[in-house]
């Protein structure tokens, strides 16, 4: 079973670029960089993997591709932890947008990953919400 750290701990993908975890940092965020924790940046680790080796470790994992919400694959590490996944709603933000976005909804994403899961949520300018399972 999953079991979140406290304070929490994010694993952020490479999609949310440097800057996006350096500033979330700034914040008081405890975050670890995908590019930090696989060779090459996590090129050739597959979305799956890298989401089940944050669970793993009780980290939370934060990526910015909402198509992840559909794939069955990136489910199951979500299903087997009983986890959950926050992405952005929105992929062509500025990182400026990004990192509010996450920061205005901390305490929402908070308490959902107290919930627990398996639960992906989309983070919008007003808020999360449960993308999927429907």
């Amino acid at each position: 079973m999953w079991r979140p750290t406290e304070p929490l701990e994010f694993l952020v993908d490479r999609s949310l670029g440097r800057s996006v975890p350096d500033k979330l940092e700034l914040m008081g965020w405890r975050i670890h960089r995908i590019g930090d924790v696989f060779p090459n940046d996590a090129q050739d680790v597959t979305d799956e993997a890298w989401i089940e080796h944050g669970l793993d470790r009780n980290w939370v994992p934060l990526c910015k591709d909402g198509r992840i919400k559909g794939r069955a694959r990136e489910h199951h590490p979500l299903i087997e932890y009983a986890a959950v996944l926050f992405y952005l709603d929105n992929q062509q933000l500025p990182i400026i947008e990004m990192v509010a976005r996450f920061e205005n909804n901390r305490d929402s994403i908070t308490r959902a990953v107290l919930r627990g899961g398996p639960a992906i949520y989309a983070v919008g300018n007003n808020g999360i919400r449960k993308t999927w399972p429907q």
